[in-house]
């Protein structure tokens, strides 16, 4: 006789036989938590970057300076010369070269300050002639955003002085801290590779890390040599155009087109804005003033798209999008540091993304 209670067992489905239909639903939820973490950590290391500013940016400079003079210091080494001598030697060369410069362009700097309620005259007895197209800006302006109308072209001092004392101000303590951070990077510059060779496991990461840190340290002092000589004839140029114009202070000119070349893009505009306004002030008509910014924007054009590609070749060539990109984050991020570091930042980037992410597979056909 059966058994009146019957029985029903349930079979258990097995997932890995259903064909995997609930799969692509949850891989797209494992990388949407995946994108959603790493967009969260992007967010938090931006914002940890810009709280720690003060300390991190004379840091980074430190560290970015030290890779430039790697290959210096480890040819002393090779030639037995003693770690705190070669230490020395390059600290007090960045040293001499970053307060002769800056020493070159405050004399300058002082004095035009100085006369900063003159200048401020001349310049808008000067550009009277805008007043018509301004005041219509300066309408339109108030019928979109209301606001107190100001007739003419006023200069504000307050506003101008005001940003530069607040760069000034912390510089000098960021200075101390480069310096400082910049001798005893040099002097251990053999620990701390060896440190960060020894930070990861496996034999492959290891010589990856060195690897890295080689290249970088190749691709830098090359970068940092070549656009040095020609910046170098750059600023010759600019103090020579400064001369045959009649501006003052050839020599500062010629300093300031020498440094503010090594930012792309923004520093030409810089050195051609200032001669612009200098020229204000030096010259009567405002087409005297505009010959010493023309010539060095003609200079500067030849320069940027015709010797300095050709000189470079395609060893240290970056993608314009990307030179962009960077100097638009870090000069965001960091200030004008940061946009003297952009491209040296940019170098280290890619040099590390090009060893931990290697390009094996075959180049797509254009």
């Amino acid at each position: 006789m059966s058994n009146p209670l019957i029985v029903h067992k349930v079979r258990r489905r097995d997932p890995a036989q259903e064909g995997d239909e609930g799969a692509p639903a949850a891989g797209n939820w494992d990388r949407a938590a995946q994108f959603a973490v790493l967009g969260i950590f992007v967010l938090l290391l931006i914002a940890a970057f810009d709280l720690a500013r003060p300390i991190l940016v004379p840091a980074v400079s430190a560290f970015i300076v030290t890779l430039m003079l790697g290959p210096l210091a480890g040819r002393a080494e090779r030639l037995g010369s003693p770690n705190v001598a070669s230490a020395f030697a390059l600290w007090i060369v960045v040293l001499v070269v970053v307060y002769g410069a800056l020493a070159l362009i405050a004399a300058p700097v002082v004095e035009w300050i100085g006369k900063a309620p003159e200048i401020g005259q001349s310049i808008q007895q000067k550009l009277q002639v805008l007043n018509g197209p301004l005041a219509r800006l300066q309408q339109l302006r108030d019928a979109l955003l209301p606001a107190n109308a100001s007739g003419g072209l006023g200069v504000d001092l307050v506003a101008f002085v005001k940003p530069v004392l607040e760069i000034v101000a912390p510089g000098i303590g960021q200075m101390l801290v480069f310096f400082g951070s910049l001798f005893f990077m040099l002097l251990g510059r053999s620990e701390m590779r060896r440190t960060m060779v020894d930070m990861v496991g496996s034999r492959d990461a290891k010589l990856s890390v060195l690897k890295i840190l080689n290249e970088s340290e190749r691709d830098l002092t090359g970068y940092l040599s070549t656009v040095a000589i020609i910046n170098l004839c750059v600023g010759i140029g600019a103090g020579l155009i400064a001369f045959a114009t009649g501006m003052p202070s050839p020599l500062a000119w010629a300093v300031l087109g020498f440094i503010l070349n090594f930012i792309p893009y923004i520093g030409a505009l810089m050195i051609e804005v200032s001669m612009f306004l200098v020229g204000l002030v030096v010259f009567p008509t405002v087409g005297q003033a505009l010959i010493a910014p023309v010539l060095y924007l003609v200079m500067g054009t030849l320069e940027g798209h015709f010797i300095t590609p050709s000189i470079m070749g395609r060893q240290l060539t970056l993608h314009p999008l990307m030179v962009f990109l960077s100097l638009v984050f870090w000069t965001w991020l960091w200030g004008p540091i940061g946009a003297f570091l952009s491209v040296p930042l940019l170098i280290v980037a890619v040099v590390a993304v090009s060893h931990v992410f290697p390009d094996d597979e075959p180049a797509l056909p254009d």
